[in-house]
């Protein structure tokens, strides 16, 4: 590789070569990049680096030195993360053109461990294999508990150099495409990678690969914040302004603070680079911006100066394209099991629910989680200002609002514009992400209830009398004969028990209506005993009469159905089925062919992957 010509062309395994459009400018630029790192201050070849003003700097054999901390080198942390590190480059497909780096290299100049000195790890795992991982810490001195990202480290040889590319690649970018989609990763992977590896001197595989992963997570992906990204088990990321800590809402951990954080001129940088992605424009002019990111992740951003005094901040609701399951939310005791099976045979019987809840209450992942119990060929149409709703059906239509495109408010697609049209659609279920301050929503979604659509939403209120009086009254207005189409209310709740902050169904509420007057009465059929942390096990429930009413079952068949769901919902539960596809096969097999779900369960024989609707 050090004796190929500066300006000799790379040959692609596909027989293109790199000469040409972008690829040919960066190798110009990174051929005379060589030159400059190949210099030799004193003639004698001893490799050191000489920067741009001429000063010499360490030699790459002083800066590739291993170093090993021998309190650490022994522990099961550090073995665990290596030994997963050197497996991956060895599978590596980017090993063809950047080499494997040394097992001597992988141990000594990936990570830092030195945080284990201080921290007791709680949790780790992988997001990036293997560049990046996260670990959530309890600090011995504090027990504060607290979420690492782990990066590569590199030293002062592979900065200069990623210094230098970075900017050698940022004029190339602006006048040349690299692709849209998965193509644009993997060509400006592959080219870039390739280039590296051709163009540069005294590099070797391990500073390769380095390189590569920075290259690709400051121009592709989210810069500092990309492996947070990445992480399924982050609902939140928001960073507050210049050099405060990047904090976290974990799953499991809850609110936690990084070693994340961002100098003023990067944040702002950051920010604006995050309006760009979302289709958005942020300025001093426009501060505040709403939008959605090429995954469906909601962003919030807020440009600084005078209306943030501590600068830019951001806050960013992950999208999972992957949906929580009804086994996940009793998993989490969000819901108990009685629970889950009476929300089954309610929806499944097309009766209309609302959750409402406080801000992180967790109300769109109940939704989404009980869609499950939707028939598997039955149409949805889902309307949201957001992409949130992930559903395991193929008759689906999925419709998002869209912002005005012209100062003029031209091209603007509202929530009600996308409902009116999913009444045109002949729907059996209509979901809807949040029901917030229009009338015309409001009015629109009742209405779809009593033209004989099941309707799905959410809802900000922490308590039945609390959703009542806004929906009857300003601004949105819903006559109290329309309200009385709506069956079930759902309270979620987000609440300390002990030192953990969790979220649980606060109780289920049926509506009932007594005649023709204006007034509306309730049922509580589930509530939550926050003393003891349970659900109670007994209930009345007018709505699964009137079920059973519609389906011409007696008492006795009607607590048949209720119990065939709940032992479903239990072997599920028992051996730990929550895969989305394997929970949302097993419902829809169990809705087709009851006897085949239940004789494979009795005999300890239910396989989901198997399972096929007949």
């Amino acid at each position: 590789m050090g004796s190929e010509p500066d300006d000799a062309p790379v040959e692609y395994p596909d027989g293109q070569s790199s000469r040409g459009g972008l690829t040919d400018s960066i190798a110009d630029a990174i051929a005379g990049l060589k030159g400059t790192l190949a210099r030799r201050s004193n003639g004698a070849g001893d490799g050191r680096i000489v920067g741009p003003d001429d000063e010499e700097g360490p030699s790459v054999a002083d800066l590739y030195e291993p170093t090993v901390d021998d309190e650490l080198a022994d522990h099961p942390t550090r073995r665990a993360v290596l030994a997963d590190a050197k497996q991956s480059f060895a599978d590596s497909s980017m090993a063809a053109f950047a080499g494997i780096p040394t097992e001597e290299a992988v141990e000594t100049r990936l990570f830092d461990f030195s945080y284990l000195h201080d921290n007791e790890e709680v949790d780790r795992y992988w997001v990036n294999e293997p560049f990046a991982y996260v670990s959530v810490l309890d600090e011995l001195d504090s027990d504060d508990r607290r979420y690492r990202v782990s990066e590569p480290v590199l030293d002062e040889y592979e900065e200069y150099v990623l210094d230098e590319l970075t900017k050698i690649l940022r004029n190339s970018l602006m006048y040349h495409d690299v692709g849209n989609g998965e193509d644009r990763t993997e060509t400006f992977t592959r080219r870039a990678g390739e280039l590296v590896a051709a163009h540069t001197a005294a590099i070797e595989p391990l500073s390769v690969h380095k390189i590569l992963y920075y290259l690709q997570r400051n121009f592709l992906e989210y810069e500092r914040i990309d492996p947070i990204l990445r992480d399924g088990n982050v609902e939140d990321i928001s960073c507050d302004g210049v050099d405060i800590p990047v904090f976290v809402y974990h799953k499991e951990h809850r609110d936690l603070d990084t070693n994340v954080s961002f100098g003023s001129q990067d944040l702002s940088s950051f920010v604006t680079r995050m309006a760009q992605r979302s289709g958005k424009h942020l300025s001093v002019a426009n501060p505040l911006v709403d939008g959605s990111l090429p995954d469906g992740s909601r962003v919030q951003l807020t440009f600084g100066g005078e209306i943030a005094t501590r600068g830019p901040n951001f806050t960013i609701r992950q999208f999972s394209s992957v949906p929580d399951t009804p086994i996940d939310l009793i998993n989490w005791e969000t819901f108990s099991i009685d629970q889950m099976a009476y929300l089954w045979l309610a929806i499944e019987n097309n009766r209309s629910l609302l959750f409402a809840g406080g801000t992180g209450a967790g109300k769109t992942t109940s939704l989404n989680a009980v869609s499950f119990f939707i028939p598997k060929k039955s149409k949805v149409v889902s309307i949201e200002d957001t992409r949130e709703i992930s559903l395991p059906h193929q008759n689906w239509v999925q419709s998002v609002t869209r912002e005005s495109t012209t100062s003029g408010g031209r091209g603007e697609v509202t929530m009600y514009q996308q409902l009116q049209s999913a009444l045109r659609q002949r729907p059996e279920y209509i979901l809807v992400g949040e029901i917030r301050t229009e009338s015309r929503v409001a009015l629109t979604f009742f209405q779809a209830m009593a033209t004989g659509h099941a309707a799905y939403s959410t809802f900000h209120s922490e308590s039945v009398k609390g959703v009542i009086n806004r929906i009857e009254n300003e601004p949105l207005n819903v006559p109290t004969q329309m309200l009385k189409e709506l069956d079930i209310i759902s309270i979620q709740r987000q609440v300390m028990l002990g030192d953990q902050r969790v979220r649980r169904n606060d109780s289920i509420t049926e509506l009932l209506s007594r005649g023709e007057g204006d007034d509306i009465s309730i049922n509580e059929v589930f509530d939550w005993d926050p003393k003891t942390d349970s659900y109670n096990e007994s209930f009345e429930s007018d709505v699964l009469e009137d079920i059973a009413d519609d389906r011409g079952w007696d008492t006795k068949q009607l607590n048949r159905e209720f119990r065939r769901r709940k032992e479903v919902l239990e072997y599920l539960l028992e051996n730990d089925v929550t895969w989305y596809e394997d929970v949302a096969r097993t419902i829809h097999t169990f809705m087709a062919d009851q006897d085949r779900v239940l004789d494979r369960i009795r005999s300890d024989a239910l396989d989901p992957s198997e399972l096929e609707v007949g």
